[in-house]
């Protein structure tokens, strides 16, 4: 059985949006190194809430040992929704939109974290360099 839908040229193509420049998908480059960024500064911040040596030593309700992820988590779903992109991403030119361009608005960032966090679903994209954590929340993440 085939598809009546043709190959896309380039990422975003299908999603109505440019080969290059400002609008255009995210490419992997960029977005690896806001995903850096972003969990650095959260696990700066949850060092400096809960300790350095909360690796070393979780406590016993095991809570510290994933303050990093719950501090990515909070500074993904405040940011996106009020900057249009967490730190990392304004940092590296780029910003989360709905598909339509549209604001993303509050619980499309949420969905959008969770899946991120889970981590399988943000390393599986389609032919629009698109996770399905970007698909699941009908997002896109473009260059300003």
């Amino acid at each position: 059985m085939s598809s009546d839908v043709p190959p896309s040229r380039y990422p975003g193509e299908r999603l109505g949006l440019p080969e290059s420049g400002t609008g255009s998908v995210a490419r992997l480059g960029r977005r690896i190194i806001a995903l850096i960024i972003d969990y650095a500064a959260a696990t700066l911040i949850a060092s400096a809430f809960f300790g350095y040596d909360q690796f070393a030593y979780p406590s016993e309700a095991g809570v510290t040992m994933f303050a990093p992820m719950i501090v990515f988590a909070i500074i993904q779903i405040l940011f996106i929704p009020t900057l249009g992109g967490s730190p990392g991403h304004r940092l590296t030119g780029l910003r989360l939109t709905r598909v339509d361009g549209a604001w993303t608005g509050i619980w499309r960032p949420i969905v959008r974290t969770v899946l991120l966090v889970i981590v399988i679903p943000a390393v599986i994209w389609d032919s629009d360099q698109r996770g399905l954590h970007d698909k699941a929340a009908g997002t896109v993440l473009v260059r300003r």
